[in-house]
C-alpha cells in the first residue's frame, strides 16, 4: 500500500520510525485522544515471547487484561448513559449468562444481534463498560442486543483453552435462536469485535459444520483476529508490518494465540483460527460484513477473509475505516461521534438488510446443550 499524501510505502514500511501520532493517515481525533493518555507512540515491547511458559504467558494476559480495562474505563468512564434502553440477563446454560438489552416501549419483534466481546478470546468480559453501552446503542437503534459472557483463554475469566469459548458462544446462540419469540426477535446476526469478531466467524463455521448455519442470518465482524499463529510475521499480510506498534504491537499476537491454544494443537483448524478455512469450510455460510480499520495492524487478514468468502460464493461486504486504529470504530464515542455512530448504523442496519433464511425460526432446532 502506498500513502497518497507522500507517494511512499505506507507507515511504517515507508518510516519504521512512525508512529501513530505521526502518521499523517490518522484521525487527528484519535491522536489527541491516545496523546491524552500517554499511549499515541510505538507500543510497548513484549516482555517474552510464545515459548516463555504457560504460567508466564498467563500471567502476561493477566496484567494486559488489567491495562486494556484501565484503557477502557478511562475511555468510557464520561459517556453518558444512552436512554430508553432496558436490560436483563438470561442463562443458556450453567456458565453461559446473556445480557439482553431492548428499546423500552418498542412493539412488534426486532432484528436480534448476538454480541461477542473482543479480547484475543483470552481476557476482557461482556460486563466492561465499552462494551454494554456498545450493546445500549445498538438496542437503542432499534434492536434487541444479547451479549454472550464466555469462557476466556485467560485473565480473570480463564483459563480455558479452545474451544470452551466457542462452545460457549455456540450454545448462547442456539438458545437465542430457540428462543427468539421468548426475546422479541425476528432473526438473529452475530457481531463480533478483534477476537470477538474470530469468534463470530468461527461460530458460523462450526454451526454450518453441524447443520444449523441456516438458522443464522447474518455475520458481522470489526477488526478480526482470524490468525496469530504465526512466528514470523506473513508476507502478504503487509498491515502487519506497516502499522506495527499502532497502539498494538504484532508481537501480542503470537502469545495470545499460545494461551487461547497451547502448543498449536488447533494450528489448522478453522473454527479455532478462520483463516484457515477453506472454500468447503466456507460455503453455504450466511451472508458477512467485514470491516477494518486503516491503521490495525490486523487490518489486511480481514480482508484476506472476506475475499475467501468471497471465492467461496458467500455473500459479503468488505470495507476499511481510514483514519483508525484497531476497533476504532467503538471506542472513541465522545471524540468522533460521527464515526461511532456510523459503527452503530453499520450494525443495525446490517441486521435489518438480512432476511430469516429457511429453518431460522424459533424451535427449528432441539434446544443446545454444552
Amino acid at each position: 500500500m502506498t500513502d497518497i499524501t507522500t507517494h511512499r510505502p505506507a507507515g511504517r514500511l515507508g518510516d519504521p520510525a512512525l508512529s501513530l501520532a505521526d502518521d499523517p493517515r490518522a484521525d487527528p481525533r484519535m491522536v489527541a485522544v491516545f496523546s491524552a493518555l500517554g499511549i499515541a507512540g510505538h507500543a510497548d515491547d513484549a516482555p517474552m515471547d510464545r515459548t516463555a511458559g504457560r504460567e508466564n504467558l498467563l500471567g502476561f494476559v493477566a496484567a494486559v487484561e488489567e491495562g486494556f480495562e484501565g484503557l477502557f474505563a478511562a475511555l468510557a468512564g464520561s459517556w453518558a448513559p444512552v436512554p430508553g434502553v432496558v436490560r436483563e440477563t438470561r442463562e443458556a446454560a450453567p456458565g453461559v449468562t446473556l445480557h439482553v438489552h431492548r428499546p423500552d416501549g418498542v412493539q412488534g419483534p426486532l432484528p436480534v444481534i448476538y454480541q461477542i466481546h473482543g479480547g484475543g478470546m483470552v481476557m476482557l468480559c461482556a460486563t466492561g463498560p465499552v462494551y454494554v453501552h456498545w450493546r445500549d446503542e445498538l438496542a437503542a437503534a432499534g434492536a434487541v442486543v444479547v451479549g454472550v459472557e464466555y469462557r476466556n483463554g485467560g485473565g480473570r475469566l480463564g483459563p480455558h483453552p479452545f474451544p470452551a469459548g466457542l462452545d460457549d458462544c455456540a450454545t448462547g446462540l442456539r438458545w437465542v435462536l430457540d428462543h427468539l419469540d421468548d426475546i422479541g426477535g425476528t432473526h438473529a446476526v452475530v457481531t463480533g469485535d478483534s477476537g470477538g469478531a474470530n469468534l463470530a466467524l468461527a461460530v458460523a463455521i462450526k454451526a454450518r459444520r453441524e447443520g444449523w448455519s441456516d438458522r443464522i442470518a447474518g455475520v458481522h465482524a470489526h477488526c478480526p483476529y482470524v490468525l496469530g499463529t504465526w512466528d514470523q510475521a506473513p508476507e502478504h499480510l503487509h498491515s502487519l508490518r506497516e502499522n506495527d506498534r499502532y497502539w498494538l504491537n504484532r508481537e501480542l499476537f503470537p502469545l495470545l494465540a499460545e494461551v487461547y491454544d497451547p502448543g498449536s494443537v488447533h494450528v489448522d483448524e478453522p473454527t479455532c483460527w478462520p483463516a484457515r478455512a477453506t472454500a468447503d469450510d466456507l460455503r453455504g455460510l450466511p451472508p458477512h460484513l467485514i470491516s477494518c480499520a486503516e491503521l490495525d495492524p490486523l487490518r489486511d487478514e480481514g480482508i484476506a477473509y472476506h475475499r475467501a468468502l468471497l471465492a467461496a460464493g458467500v455473500p459479503s461486504a468488505g470495507k476499511v475505516d481510514l483514519g483508525l486504529c484497531h476497533v476504532g470504530q467503538i471506542l472513541f464515542r465522545e471524540a468522533m461521534p460521527e464515526v461511532y455512530a456510523a459503527a452503530v448504523r453499520e450494525v443495525v442496519g446490517f441486521a435489518a438488510s438480512v432476511r430469516p433464511r429457511a429453518g431460522s425460526g424459533a424451535g427449528t432446532h432441539p434446544p443446545a446443550a454444552r
